[in-house]
């Protein structure tokens, strides 16, 4: 699938327009759902697809972020044969005790994995949590950057964002359009 004909379908398939209240507080009047798009199969195929092409060549595993990035890390391991790690918002009191699940990360080339950036909150907290345990994080990845400082946000702590689209881009493609979902 083409880059303009996935973008028409992740906005056909996931944009809502409302009132909603986002991770950082703001309230926005649109809102991408991202589990219509990664519980869509042929559409989250050809959105890893496209991710595949962000991944640094020197990654040593890909760190999805609870909730919306552990789908994506999960379907982009397996597109690109690299480890998945899944990382939890807070370390468990229980079990493991661990912020990080799937392997050791120390010493590793991490690249995070999101769904939607808006002002990239989770993705520096969650950068941070893998650093204190001496993981190596400077790429993160996102299916959608709603430019709202998420990229500059990370750039202060060295973590360069790479989105497969941004939000005015998917306003762009789905103007008018409508696809045939995959």
């Amino acid at each position: 699938m083409e880059h303009d004909e996935l973008g028409a379908a992740v906005h056909h398939v996931s944009h809502l327009v409302g009132r909603f209240t986002l991770r950082s507080g703001q309230v926005a009047d649109e809102y991408f759902d991202k589990f219509r798009f990664t519980g869509h199969p042929a559409l989250l195929a050809a959105i890893v697809d496209e991710m595949a092409q962000l991944v640094p060549p020197d990654a040593d595993a890909l760190a999805g972020l609870e909730m919306g990035g552990v789908p994506l890390a999960a379907a982009l391991a397996l597109r690109t044969g690299l480890p998945a790690i899944y990382v939890r918002k807070a370390r468990k009191a229980y079990g493991t005790q661990k912020i990080a699940e799937g392997g050791d990360i120390a010493g590793k080339r991490l690249v995070v994995v999101e769904d939607v950036v808006s002002t990239a909150g989770q993705v520096v907290l969650s950068t941070a949590d893998l650093r204190a345990e001496d993981a190596v994080v400077t790429t993160a990845l996102t299916v959608i950057d709603r430019e709202m400082g998420g990229p500059g946000a990370l750039a202060t702590i060295g973590v360069e964002l790479r989105p497969v689209f941004t939000m005015s881009e998917l306003a762009r493609l789905g103007a008018g359009a409508h696809p045939s979902t995959p």
